[in-house]
């Protein structure tokens, strides 16, 4: 059932659980992660990212596709607008039906980004949209490796007091597009950041953090946590698996097929590991 972000991201923060977002690139992700969310019994945010519309050339089939994949689920599905940076976009996916948005204006400066994070949040919030942004930027975007990266408590509910942003994406030690996982976290600030910001966290770049310290992270204060990466390796081993053992096969199903059931058992471990 599509279900809005908000109720599932305010449920899972007041019970300490963290939520799995995972991101959409093709139909078959969509699929794959309802069904490992019906697996798992859990609540899912299914994300698109601005790099996926512009690898489809706009955002409504693949808007359309995915929110109706969530409908029929028989699991809580939000769906999720991430890493926007286009403000047309954000009003775009308000108009389709998305439950939230994150709009990124971290690459901006500090007054430049509260201007108009403030005005995307103004907009949507008339429309019901849950808002997450970002302050300060997050390790390796555009392939800039910068785990060093770090979110100030103090700054950041400042921020949150000027936007008024209903989630924040935080730098506590990942990066963006890790293929292996031993990102180092830190704990301590998430436990700080917790006490400081009124709003739910938000762990980008989750893909390089191991088991034990991605459940360490929401117990410390974490809810929703972000995996792109961990589940396109997963899809694409499959796929590779998949057509070195079948080498005459040109039907397109078998081997997406493969990848999409790969997405699913490893969304469904995923999840049970973040306690959703």
């Amino acid at each position: 059932m599509l279900a809005p972000t908000a109720d599932i991201i305010s449920a899972a923060r007041a019970d300490g659980r963290g939520v799995g977002a995972f991101n959409v690139i093709q139909v078959e992700h969509a699929e794959a992660l309802v069904a490992g969310a019906e697996k798992a019994g859990a609540p899912v945010v299914l994300q698109i990212s601005e790099n996926a519309v512009r690898y489809h050339g706009a955002l409504e089939p693949i808007a359309r596709a995915t929110l109706a994949v969530a409908g029929s689920s028989t699991a809580p599905v939000a769906v999720h607008l991430d890493h926007a940076t286009d403000v047309a976009l954000v009003h775009e996916a308000v108009r389709l039906g998305f439950g939230s948005v994150m709009y990124d204006a971290s690459v901006m400066s500090y007054v430049d980004n509260v201007a108009a994070t403030t005005d995307v949040v103004r907009h949507c919030h008339e429309h019901g949209v849950y808002v997450e942004a970002e302050l300060g930027e997050v390790g390796g975007k555009d392939g800039v490796h910068a785990p060093g990266a770090r979110t100030d408590p103090d700054e950041a509910a400042a921020y949150v007091a000027a936007t008024g942003v209903d989630a924040l994406a935080v730098a506590v030690g990942t990066s963006h597009a890790m293929l292996t996982r031993d990102a180092t976290v830190d704990v301590g600030l998430i436990e700080r950041l917790r006490a400081t910001v009124p709003v739910p966290l938000v762990l980008h770049g989750s893909s390089g953090v191991p088991d034990d310290d991605l459940r360490r992270a929401v117990r410390a204060g974490m809810t929703k946590i972000n995996i792109a990466t961990q589940l396109n390796k997963a899809f694409t081993a499959a796929v590779r698996a998949y057509l070195e053992a079948n080498p005459a096969v040109v039907d397109t199903r078998k081997y997406l097929g493969a990848g999409r059931d790969a997405v699913a058992a490893e969304v469904a471990r995923l999840l049970a590991v973040l306690g959703a």
